[in-house]
């Protein structure tokens, strides 16, 4: 069964989650074929890559939409900004002032999800739960950014509903949306607790090499 049968099988007939292709490490030869399709939502985590495999054919497709969903570094912005359509890895304050300055340079705005740390991790970025809400108004209101929704990675450890359903929570008190979360290995979960884009990799392209 595909993605989409799997997701439209649930019972919610106005589902509306978008499925972002996760193509970083494949060639634009094993990606094209999806493109071909139709498919517009594709997700790396490398600028430079991204550059490579991507200027010429958004030249091309223009509403193909690149999401941004690796760690991303301050002197990567300038890079980021042109290319992208989304930023889903939003997680201190420096970086979004960057990204205000550089879109300002560019007269363009991208869509931008803020990363939260749900599982309080010390090795995973992330605003805090408990900080997001702050740091959301400091975006908005003093750097002009447009954000769209809350992203997260949940713990490898425990119970994954319980995380993407406090992701949920927290996204309807700030009124946002839109919610990023979900990876191959648990898109239904995040599915069934509001997700609106899922980044898929292996389950669309095979493992990497």
């Amino acid at each position: 069964m595909s993605i989409e049968n799997e997701l439209k099988s649930g019972n919610k007939k106005d589902l509306k989650t978008k499925i972002i292709a996760v193509t970083k490490t494949f060639p634009i030869s094993e990606i094209k074929p999806l493109i071909d399709h139709g498919h517009l939502h594709y997700g790396e985590n490398k600028v430079q890559e991204a550059q490579e495999k991507w200027n010429e054919i958004k030249k091309e497709i223009k509403n193909i939409k690149l999401h941004m969903i690796g760690k991303l570094q301050t002197n990567k912005v300038k890079f980021v900004i042109p290319l992208f359509d989304y930023i889903h890895s939003l997680d201190n304050l420096k970086l979004a002032q960057k990204i205000s300055l550089e879109q300002k340079k560019n007269n363009k705005k991208l869509k931008i999800f803020i990363q939260v740390n749900i599982g309080n991790e010390n090795q995973k970025s992330g605003i805090h739960q408990n900080e997001v809400m702050n740091f959301y108004k400091k975006c908005i209101n003093d750097l002009s950014l447009d954000i769209v929704g809350l992203m997260c990675i949940p713990p490898l450890k425990g119970n994954k509903n319980e995380y993407f359903k406090l992701m949920n929570d927290l996204n309807k008190s700030i009124g946002l949306d839109e919610l990023s979360m979900g990876m191959s290995s648990d898109y239904l979960e995040a599915v069934s607790h509001g997700a609106t884009y899922i980044r898929i990799g292996s389950k669309i392209f095979g493992e990497r090499s």
